[in-house]
């Protein structure tokens, strides 16, 4: 009896051990599975390192490699990015932001694996591509984002509120209340450094951007105009002056944030962020920011198809 006894206590406990073993296999593989949140919350490293480096370079003159190194792993130094002719208030705001796309690479990398800093074109050839393709024509002399304070200010115009339209996207995405909370908490600062350039636009939209003859307000509508037209979504991007039908509210030309009739952000998916980023609508064909494609499973998919 002592021998059975002792068997059958020695079985339960397996059984219960196996139980466990599998419970914990079990929970600690959902919250990752392939193709739902990991991806999800990788795909914006793309452009959380474009943001660093365009930040970092333009208000110190050097970027990750230099500031935070271990977060670029390794990953191709950034083409053409150099220090920007600023203010002292500009340079000061711009220097902020960068240091905050160091914590949101962190932040970032602290719940997935991630993935090396892809190649980056930062150079003025590259961001006068998006103004020729904004105007429709080349603009004369080619625009210069590090030439001074206002080229700079429009340059950003271009990039965090793409980042902002893809994280309200993904949002609703997530399976998991800590990958939500993670999304949530870096849209809120996306949102705010987006909200910051456009003031600061807003404040000079009626200065005459040099040597082109146009005002800033309408150089971001021209930028606004083309990111929906290579989104291929409709509207889902809004200069600092519209018409008053499509102001806050149906009452004002000033649009000091681009918002929907309900003033809700707009949102975007990973196909449409990399149509714009990529400068010639098209998911699958790299260029633009990233001669080589961005990184990540999602990215991946459509330059593998």
């Amino acid at each position: 009896m002592a021998l059975v006894h002792i068997s059958s206590t020695t079985t339960t406990t397996t059984f219960i051990l196996v139980l466990l073993a599998s419970f914990f296999l079990i929970s600690r593989a959902t919250p990752t599975p392939e193709g739902s949140d990991v991806d999800y919350i990788e795909f914006p490293l793309n452009l959380e390192y474009l943001e660093a480096e365009f930040y970092l370079f333009g208000s110190l003159g050097h970027g990750l490699d230099v500031v935070a190194p271990g977060l670029a792993h390794g990953g191709h130094p950034p083409i053409g990015a150099r220090l920007a002719k600023l203010g002292f208030l500009v340079k000061d705001i711009i220097l902020q932001f960068g240091l905050q796309e160091i914590g949101h690479l962190r932040a970032i990398k602290s719940r997935v694996r991630g993935f090396p800093r892809p190649l980056l074109n930062l150079s003025s050839a590259a961001f006068g591509q998006v103004m020729n393709s904004a105007f429709g024509r080349p603009l004369h002399p080619p625009f210069d984002p590090y030439a001074n304070e206002i080229n700079y200010l429009l340059a950003s115009y271009v990039i965090p509120y793409i980042g902002l339209t893809g994280y309200v996207g993904t949002n609703p995405e997530l399976q998991h209340a800590t990958s939500k909370k993670l999304i949530a908490s870096l849209l809120g600062v996306e949102a705010g450094q987006d909200a910051v350039i456009r003031t600061l636009l807003y404040e000079r939209r009626t200065q005459i951007v040099h040597p082109y003859g146009v005002s800033v307000a309408e150089f971001t509508n021209r930028i606004s105009i083309l990111r929906n037209r290579l989104g291929k979504a409709g509207l889902k991007d809004e200069g600092l002056v519209v018409p008053i039908s499509e102001g806050s509210d149906g009452r004002v030309p000033g649009n000091i944030l681009s918002a929907d009739k309900d003033s809700l952000s707009y949102s975007r998916t990973p196909a449409e962020v990399l149509r714009i980023l990529y400068g010639g609508g098209d998911e699958h064909v790299p260029g633009g920011f990233y001669p080589n494609g961005a990184d990540g499973h999602i990215a991946r998919s459509y330059l593998n198809n």
